[in-house]
Parts: structure tokens; C-alpha cells; sequence
């Protein structure tokens, strides 16, 4: 049999390789004969994804909640996967950050374009009943979220708007910050003050692995990304608008659509049904209240006053949410 040239260079190229592992070729090249063909559903573990639906009730919808949750986690994962990646590329070029900005921006407009899945795809009384076996778990409790709050812009903008000056003088350490954090206060009963069982369960899993993300995150955000290029004279209106697509997205498109969700299955008047894990939905979702911008450097004094009210507006309209 007569080799090419190109087949030649590879086969050498494979030997430098295996060599330098301590490895022989001859001995790989066995086990390329003898291995299995690779399959689509043993690569993607597909057997294994669809056994991970396990409802808790024999209603047919349940399962609808399971899969659109999994799959927002999938997304979720996939934005962290670009973080990371920007993260641990401290020079990262013009072009490389909003590739990945666009990639980002691209996840979360899938996940806002598909919660008609939640909205509209299952029965509000098959909803009412098999909520009840989830207590108190809750999408409160989505780690993946809150990392990637923490990757996206400097600590004390995730700080309750009621303690964020008064930290920020003071430079406080993250531990404190933490403490203050805005989405703890939507998990507290307001009739006791107490924090509900879900903020606690969340905190023991999960309180120790996010502190030690946001003081390994210190300088390494995407929004020191955009202040290096900033810097650099390179952050151009595009980056800035893809900057403020993804704050809309993450603070404003994301948590709205669970809002509309919320009123879709829990509004009853004159009392609202409460969620599983006992959050205050009303409060905690509506970004007005909260005040949680990303970059607000980006945005006019008017914008930041109005944050989120339009789209609430829109949405809405028919319904009393003050």
C-alpha cells in the first residue's frame, strides 16, 4: 500500500504525541481497532438524559415542568461556559468578547422565547396540584443563576439597593456583601422576618461555593472586560449595546417571563397564592423593586429610574402588580 505524504505527516505528528505521553503508537492504533464505533446517543448520554424526569405525581404536566427546568439549567450552564472562558482570558481581543457576549445573549433569548412552554403549555389546575408535592423547592434555589450573576459585573451591584452605598463606602469584603445580597430578602417571611426553608436549604449547599466564586471573580468579570477595553479605547457602541442586551436579559427579559408565569398560576384575588418556596414573588421578581442593573454606567439616569416598568406595562396591563 503506498502512503501519501499527508498521511505520512500525521502518522508522525500521532507518534511525537504518544511519545511525549510515554505511550506507544503501535498501542493506540490497537486500540482504534478494537474500540466500538462511536454512537450519537452513547456520546450524548441520551438514555441517561431521559431517565433524569422522576415526577412526583401521575399528572400528565409534571413532566413538562421537569424538562423546561432541566433544559433552562442546560442553558444556563452553556452562559457559564463562556464566562469562564472570558474569565480565564484576561486579554481577551474586541472581537473574542462580544463573540461570546452575542453567544450569551443568544441563550437567554432562547430561554425568554420558550417560557410560552411554562405560560401556556400546561393546565393551571394540573399545575395547582402537583406544585404541592415540590415543596419547598423552588427555581429560588437555581445555583447556575447566581453564578452567573456573580461572573457578570462587580459584587456590590448583586447587594440589596437598601445597603449597597452604605457597603460601597466602606469596601466592604464579600463576606459582608454577601450577607446583604439582594435575592436573600425575597426569601424571608414578611410577617416574621424569618428566612423561609428554602433560602435555608440554599445557603447551607451553597453559601461557601458562591463566596468563593465571587473573591476568585474579583477583577475577572465580564464588566472588567469592558473597562479594560474601555481603557484600551476599543469599546466601540456595539460592545455597549451588547453589554446592555445582556443586562436587559439576565435582569429584566429573564425574570419577568417567571413573572408572568406567576401571575398565569399563582395570582388569585384577593389572595395570591403563595409560592412553593415560600418566596415573595410579588416583590422578588418585579426588577423595579430591586433596582439590580448590571452596568449602569451604560445606561441613562432615565432608564435606571424606569428599569423594567415598560415591559411590565406591556405585559401587564389587565393586572394590579403594585
Amino acid at each position: 500500500m503506498d502512503f501519501s505524504p499527508e498521511l505520512v505527516e500525521r502518522i508522525e505528528k500521532l507518534s511525537a504525541k504518544y511519545k511525549a505521553s510515554g505511550q506507544d503508537l503501535i498501542a493506540f492504533l490497537d486500540g482504534l481497532l478494537y474500540a466500538d464505533y462511536l454512537t450519537y446517543w452513547n456520546y450524548i448520554h441520551l438514555d441517561t438524559l431521559l431517565s433524569l424526569q422522576n415526577p412526583r405525581t401521575p399528572l400528565h404536566d409534571e413532566p413538562i415542568f421537569i424538562m423546561y427546568h432541566q433544559i433552562t439549567e442546560l442553558y444556563f450552564k452553556l452562559t457559564l461556559h463562556e464566562i469562564d472562558k472570558l474569565a480565564n482570558t484576561p486579554d481577551a481581543s474586541l472581537a473574542e468578547v462580544k463573540m461570546r457576549l452575542q453567544r450569551m445573549n443568544r441563550y437567554f433569548d432562547a430561554l425568554t422565547h420558550s417560557f410560552e412552554i411554562m405560560n401556556e403549555g400546561m393546565e393551571r389546575e394540573q399545575f395547582l396540584k402537583f406544585r404541592l408535592s415540590l415543596i419547598p423547592a423552588s427555581g429560588f434555589q437555581s445555583a447556575q443563576y447566581r453564578m452567573i450573576e456573580i461572573g457578570a459585573t462587580h459584587f456590590i451591584r448583586l447587594v440589596d439597593k437598601d445597603y449597597r452605598e452604605q457597603l460601597a463606602s466602606k469596601n466592604a469584603p464579600i463576606e459582608e456583601m454577601y450577607e446583604h445580597i439582594y435575592w436573600k430578602k425575597g426569601a424571608i417571611v414578611e410577617a416574621t422576618g424569618e428566612k423561609t426553608l428554602t433560602l435555608r436549604q440554599f445557603e447551607d449547599k451553597y453559601s461557601s461555593k458562591l463566596i468563593r466564586m465571587a473573591k476568585s471573580f474579583v477583577g475577572r468579570t465580564l464588566w472588567d472586560h469592558y473597562l479594560r477595553l474601555q481603557t484600551l479605547g476599543h469599546a466601540d457602541e456595539e460592545l455597549k449595546n451588547l453589554y446592555r442586551t445582556f443586562d436587559l436579559n439576565v435582569n429584566v427579559n429573564w425574570p419577568l417571563q417567571h413573572f408572568k408565569s406567576a401571575v398565569t398560576y399563582l395570582a388569585r384575588r384577593p389572595d395570591d397564592i403563595a409560592a412553593t418556596g415560600g418566596t415573595n414573588w410579588q416583590k422578588y421578581l418585579p426588577p423595579r423593586f430591586q433596582k439590580r442593573i448590571f452596568y449602569p454606567e451604560l445606561w441613562s439616569q432615565t432608564e435606571i429610574e424606569e428599569w423594567g416598568k415598560s415591559w411590565v406595562k406591556k405585559q401587564f396591563a389587565t393586572h394590579q402588580i403594585d
